[in-house]
């Protein structure tokens, strides 16, 4: 930990991703898609169902981007590719519920999240914002349920994480990339991108990961791969 000693004295702006960083989501689009294998298991196995799903979602990503709506269209869409438009009504109204359940879910903060929150709040030494994917009302929704908006100065919804993505975001506010932490747990849109246009990066690996997001990790100066999020505090504190 000593590369970390001085790190506080460089960083103005803490960036935290949301989805899996500060409460947990991934895990209820897996069981969505549990759901729809179950629905659909007469055109074919599990396995089978995820790919055909996937290959949906990949196709569909210019059009209809992140969230719960593009993921429910592309669970009706493999459902009424893969029954040749045959699949009865009633089946897809079980799929269009599974994808609506994902728009209540509990948002609650991920263990030591709210606490070093609060921690980075009181020193006042950095502006914290949360950057994320997806729909905007329901990340909207999801922040307020989780009662961690106060911590965070400023909210970005965007529709894809990438260089022009961090880029833009920090010229809007007025910071240098040197001057900049990104916290997450995809490398791919959390990590990469910032650290390729010279910010910090620390990485909080979750249990699963959609497949979109899977990329090659690999090791940098300026990353920081931590156990917990609780171990943020020793990297800005």
């Amino acid at each position: 930990m000593e590369q970390l000693k001085g790190l506080e004295d460089k960083i103005k702006v803490i960036a935290f991703d949301a989805d899996d960083t500060l409460w947990e989501t991934q895990t209820y689009f897996d069981e969505a898609e549990e759901r729809l294998c179950s629905v659909l298991a007469e055109y074919g196995d599990s396995q089978y169902i995820k790919e055909e799903l996937f290959k949906t979602e990949t196709q569909n990503m210019d059009e209809l981007g992140y969230g719960v709506m593009a993921f429910t269209l592309s669970m009706i869409e493999t459902a009424l590719r893969l029954s040749s438009d045959r699949i009865p009504a009633e089946r897809i109204a079980e799929i269009y519920a599974a994808g609506r359940t994902l728009l209540r879910i509990p948002a609650t903060p991920l263990p030591g999240v709210s606490g070093t929150l609060e921690k980075i709040s009181r020193s006042r030494r950095y502006r914290t914002i949360v950057i994320t994917k997806g729909n905007m009302l329901d990340q909207e929704n999801k922040l307020g349920r989780s009662g961690l908006k106060p911590f965070f100065d400023h909210v970005e919804i965007v529709s894809g994480k990438n260089e022009k993505t961090y880029s833009d975001i920090l010229e809007f506010l007025d910071v240098r990339a040197q001057e900049f932490l990104m916290v997450g747990n995809s490398f791919k849109s959390d990590i990469s991108p910032v650290l390729k246009i010279g910010g910090y990066g620390a990485y909080i690996p979750f249990h699963t990961t959609w497949q979109h997001e899977r990329t090659d990790e690999y090791d940098h100066p300026k990353l920081f791969r931590l156990e917990s999020f609780s171990g943020l505090e020793r990297l800005v504190l």
